[in-house]
């Protein structure tokens, strides 16, 4: 467990594992004590024990999309906490077919997994506790990915869209490039540059970091040293 935002309201933690290395978080109003998890991976032991341990309940789960590495671990979260699932509606089909991803790769899968109860949906305001969420829709890598951002905190937990240094890919079903780069340049090189980015694998970064130094983005900002949006 790192925690990679520790904000006056807010605190994030994450925690890492499985052979697609996928980050899960645990998102903790500190204000409030109400907690959230996104996207729980293989690593979700590890933050069910942690969240049990800091005597923080779950109250939803929110999926910024429906790739098997970012729902494999809803099973073991179920197990420990009764909650709700949230998912934006054109990444329903991926969800359901979340065995079939499995297969694909030559990997178990282990559960069932609940129809999700809740729906993003494009500007959709969510709140936890004393923190609120921008719902933004950024297809691409998955036809119902979603980035959640806190304006307040200036934090942003963006899924598979990018990474430091990289985006994310689309040979998968239902990925698209052009629709991808369309998402980065309208929901994340439109935030401020001191956004910090926590992604669905690798390390945080920031708007401005990749705004700079992305290489993926060269077309859209004009390349290192340049600010376009």
């Amino acid at each position: 467990m790192t925690v990679v935002h520790d904000g006056a309201r807010l605190r994030i933690s994450v925690f890492t594992g499985g052979p697609f290395q996928e980050n899960c978080y645990l998102v903790h109003c500190v204000a409030s004590g109400r907690a959230a998890v996104v996207d729980p991976g293989a690593a979700t032991p590890e933050l069910v024990q942690a969240a049990t341990k800091a005597g923080l309940t779950p109250e939803v789960i929110w999926l910024t999309h429906a790739h098997l590495d970012h729902v494999d671990g809803i099973p073991a979260l179920l197990g420990a906490f009764e909650v709700p699932i949230a998912l934006h509606p054109d990444d329903h089909e991926l969800y359901r077919r979340a065995p079939d991803q499995a297969r694909a790769f030559g990997l178990p899968f282990l559960g069932e997994l609940p129809d999700p109860s809740l729906e993003f949906e494009a500007g959709q305001e969510i709140v936890l506790g004393e923190c609120r969420f921008d719902v933004r829709h950024a297809p691409g890598h998955a036809p119902g990915h979603v980035v959640l951002v806190e304006h307040d905190e200036a934090v942003a937990l963006v899924g598979d869209v990018i990474f430091q240094r990289s985006i994310g890919r689309t040979d998968l079903p239902g990925g698209d490039t052009q629709a991808l780069l369309a998402s980065i340049r309208r929901e994340i090189l439109t935030l401020p540059d001191g956004v910090r980015l926590l992604p669905g694998h690798g390390p945080p970064t920031s708007v401005g970091d990749e705004r700079m130094g992305n290489p993926f983005l060269r077309p859209m900002t004009g390349g290192p040293g340049r600010t376009l949006a």
